[in-house]
């Protein structure tokens, strides 16, 4: 008879455990609980200070009927589009021209970097007083240089022109992060497939069309990941820079929850767009990957 050995149970590698645990606390403390009360301040009507009222969907059954949610959505639609189409195309071509070994670009993308240095609310107290009409640098410059006069508008103030330039200054805070992004991506690209390609007689064009782009796809739909959602949430330099105004001009979704909860004292009801927010964001996350097929790609170089 042939005899049995003992099975092995499998060993608990408790060092392992104790590594992951103060990540895990802080993961849990910071916002695994924040999103629980956030969830469960928006079934209550609560004002801060008395005691909190269930109201079961009636937070929710507001949402859904509120004129100024709705056309805060559209604002943010609007600002999260147009940070993409303006953001994404600069972001690649400085990201590629950048990831050159001279020195002069090393220089140029230390300069490219600074506004990620600055808080958003920094950039927003930095800009409104740049373009503020009385007294402000841009509409200066635009009253006393003639080939430059079309800076001499009310930037901040003009309902039509404010959401605009808003979407310009988001881009030039966030452009340096997704810069660095197609920077890092670009130097990931196997040298040799250049050098193959000028030995063909390949343009310069060219490469930029056959190899870098396609070959940079996974840095373009992580880039355009992070620039939509991201957008979805933009609050600080909003709230600097114009509070909403004028009007409600810019008063996109992020910070109509600010207001409803802070300024209005309707925790309930501003935690039913801070949770609609958060799920809005986890929907279109979880299209683009599906839509790209992000998480089914592999290394484009495997193989080389």
């Amino acid at each position: 008879m042939i005899a049995r050995l003992p099975l092995r149970r499998p060993r608990v590698v408790w060092w392992a455990v104790w590594f992951m645990a103060p990540a895990s606390i802080l993961f849990a403390v910071l916002v695994l609980v924040p999103v629980v009360v956030a969830i469960w301040l928006s079934f209550v009507r609560w004002n801060g200070v008395g005691a909190a009222h269930f109201v079961g969907l009636g937070n929710w059954s507001q949402l859904f009927s509120d004129a100024t949610a709705g056309a805060s959505l559209e604002r943010t639609g609007i600002l999260v589009g147009a940070s993409w189409v303006l953001q994404e195309p600069i972001a690649i071509a400085l990201g590629i021209y950048i990831a050159g070994r001279q020195r002069h670009r090393a220089v140029l993308s230390a300069l490219y970097f600074l506004p990620l240095l600055i808080s958003g609310a920094g950039i927003g107290i930095m800009w409104q007083n740049i373009l503020s009409p009385i007294g402000g640098g841009v509409q200066y410059i635009g009253m006393h240089v003639g080939f430059l006069s079309f800076l001499n508008k009310n930037w901040l103030g003009s309902p039509s022109l404010v959401l605009g330039t808003v979407v310009v200054l988001v881009a030039w805070e966030f452009i340096p992060f997704h810069m660095l992004l197609y920077q890092a991506g670009t130097r990931g690209i196997p040298n040799v497939l250049y050098e193959a390609a000028a030995l063909d007689g390949i343009s310069p064009l060219q490469r930029l069309r056959y190899i870098t782009l396609p070959l940079l796809r996974n840095t373009i739909v992580t880039s355009s990941t992070l620039n939509i959602v991201g957008s979805l949430t933009i609050f600080d330099i909003i709230y600097t820079l114009t509070q909403g105004g004028p009007g409600e001009s810019t008063r996109v979704f992020a910070l109509d929850q600010y207001i409803v909860g802070f300024n209005e004292m309707n925790f309930g009801y501003g935690s039913a767009l801070a949770v609609a927010l958060g799920a809005l964001g986890i929907v279109v996350s979880l299209i683009i990957i599906r839509v790209t097929g992000f998480g089914r790609m592999r290394s484009q170089t495997e193989g080389l």
